[in-house]
């Protein structure tokens, strides 16, 4: 996939939706749905699907609903609705007075499925589910009818009411369609659409003891509601014929299944199972880890719903599976934050800095720019005073021959400051560590520039350090180490393959001044070290902390700058 500013993202669902308009198939109606289900949080997989959805309607004055699919009560929980509805809203979108729920359809669900009994395509199994299973068959093998697949429609009236009322444990019976046993696609051999579960279910209680199955509920749902193009990921393209099937048989308003390529992103997992995997064996610090795809986890290390949709917008919408590199996710989320966050200045790992000839107890306050992207954001002052903190890595006493930084005998420029020198490098007495700089400043070179026209090789950022904030600093790397951490083998695990760096915390870092009331969740840039927000859970008036959300480096830029040359 070859993805440029300028090249529109394939999306073959607005061709489709375009010719139904055309041909006035709905009546030209669009109307389509994101339909989550309830048993953990949402990842930027799903924000593909909600860009997709909420993004399709609204291109043709149509709308959109949020579903929850909840059907399965021993996994399903209002947390998960609720850090649902969060992050479609934080995503930008609003289903206005479109709020529903599968569950609020049992009742009219289970009408439906007598309906499919009385007109003989439904019975009651009693086989186990081990048998059903082995009387299924294979992809090479036809199935084998149920003994019970014949059972007259009284009795299967009277089992089915009486599974409802509760007489049977869980197991016991099933409902199952009645198609073909011999189907190539093994889905259509009699699947089943209701099960016994003897599970409280979280808005419904205990009123329901047997519970449709997904791809029962899900056609219907989309019928009652009705939708135009019911758009799910390509695991889904299977069940379409089963999908069909039901509104067909039942002679319902009939929507349009129509499959997309679901998202995959290297260094991560987006399987919902792995994901909670991780989270109950305390792999991560739970779904809003930095480190997770979540959506939660994504928002609290900083990346903007803008920069997220301009993701999903770019690596547009096709029916083939491919991988996506996270540094396309990367470059969205820097090419958002370049223009919007202010620049600060902070040093991750503090080296002290004695500036000998610079008067004690004077300080400046001099102007820096807040965002050289948007002069409209104006500057701020930030104190300058004789002892400062640079970054360790930006001094060597044994310099190699291309590093350009502090040295000793070397000048360089302070951002926003004076041309300084390094005169003098104490040493640890005991480990040889270098821990302080002894420096002369040249105060005609304020503002970073030097009257007589010489020119150093570097720009250092630095704070002052009688000023500074001590703030904590927490450095995200991929969460994986393998590109495809779910392209395992049969007797590997992917857990196997977490990075063990992950997550750095340094707790000496110093900041500027200016970051003393930054609020949880805003954004800025360190300069010369990366985009940085406010941890939304950890900091406090007492604690400052901070996640790295990215790096200045940009691998996509440069991808994107090589294809451009070759064109």
């Amino acid at each position: 996939m070859t993805v440029t500013d300028s090249t529109p993202a394939p999306n073959f669902i607005r061709n489709i939706i375009a010719e139904d308009l055309k041909t006035n198939k709905y009546g030209g109606r669009v109307h389509t749905r994101f339909p989550p289900e309830p048993n953990g949080y949402l990842h930027i997989g799903h924000a593909k699907s909600i860009c997709l959805n909420f993004g399709l309607a609204a291109e043709n004055k149509g709308l959109c609903n949020v579903r929850f699919d909840d059907t399965d009560p021993s996994k399903e929980e209002i947390e998960y609705v609720e850090s649902i509805k969060s992050d479609v809203r934080w995503l930008g979108f609003d289903w206005e007075d479109r709020l529903f729920f599968a569950s609020d359809y049992f009742e009219q669900l289970y009408q439906y499925v007598i309906q499919l009994i009385q007109a003989g395509k439904a019975y009651v199994d009693s086989l186990s589910a081990d048998e059903i299973r082995e009387y299924r068959g294979t992809l090479i093998e036809s199935g084998r009818e149920s003994p019970y697949r014949n059972r007259s429609i009284e009795e299967n009236l009277d089992l089915f009411g009486r599974m409802r009322a509760g007489e049977f444990e869980g197991g016991a019976q099933v409902l199952r369609a009645k198609i073909d046993m011999a189907s190539p696609n093994l889905l259509m051999r009699d699947p089943t659409l209701y099960r016994i579960k003897k599970v409280p279910h979280y808005r419904t209680g205990n009123k329901w003891c047997i519970y449709p199955m997904y791809d029962f509920t899900h056609c219907l749902s989309d019928s009652i509601e009705g939708i135009t193009h019911s758009i799910c990921t390509l695991e889904f393209e299977n069940n379409r014929p089963l999908y069909d099937w039901v509104l067909d048989e039942l002679k319902v308003y009939h929507p349009q299944q129509i499959e997309f390529a679901r998202l995959n992103l290297t260094y991560t997992v987006l399987s919902k199972r792995k994901l909670v995997e991780l989270v109950e064996h305390g792999y991560v610090s739970g779904w809003n880890d930095p480190r997770m795809p979540t959506i939660s986890g994504l928002r609290r290390r900083g990346y903007t719903p803008e920069s997220i949709r301009n993701f999903c917008e770019r690596i547009g919408v096709a029916k083939r599976d491919s991988i996506v590199g996270m540094a396309l996710l990367e470059y969205s989320v820097r090419e958002d934050l370049n223009k919007r966050a202010p620049r600060v200045m902070g040093v991750l790992r503090p080296l002290r800095v004695i500036i000998d000839n610079y008067p004690e107890g004077q300080v400046e306050e001099l102007e820096a720019l807040n965002n050289p992207e948007d002069p409209g954001m104006g500057t701020r002052k930030v104190p300058f005073s004789r002892v400062l903190y640079i970054e360790q890595e930006d001094f060597q006493e044994d310099p190699p021959k291309k590093f350009f930084r502090l040295a000793p005998g070397r000048e360089v420029r302070l951002r926003y400051a004076y041309f300084i020198k390094c005169e003098k490098v104490v040493n640890d007495e005991k480990t040889g560590e270098v821990v302080e700089l002894h420096c002369t400043y040249d105060p005609e070179t304020r503002g970073g520039d030097s009257p007589d026209g010489r020119k150093v090789k570097a720009t250092l950022h630095w704070v002052s350090a009688a000023h500074a904030l001590e703030a904590e600093v927490r450095l995200y790397d991929h969460l994986f180490l393998k590109a495809n951490p779910s392209d395992v083998k049969d007797d590997d695990d992917f857990k196997n393959h977490l990075n063990p760096n992950s997550l750095e915390t340094l707790t000496f870092c110093r900041v500027e001044p200016s970051l003393k009331c930054a609020a949880p969740g805003s954004r800025y840039q360190f300069e010369r070290l990366g985009y940085f927000c406010v941890e939304s859970v950890d900091s406090s008036d007492e604690a400052l902390v901070f996640n790295r959300t990215v790096t200045l480096r940009d691998q996509w830029a440069k991808i994107l700058k090589t294809q451009a040359k070759k064109r």
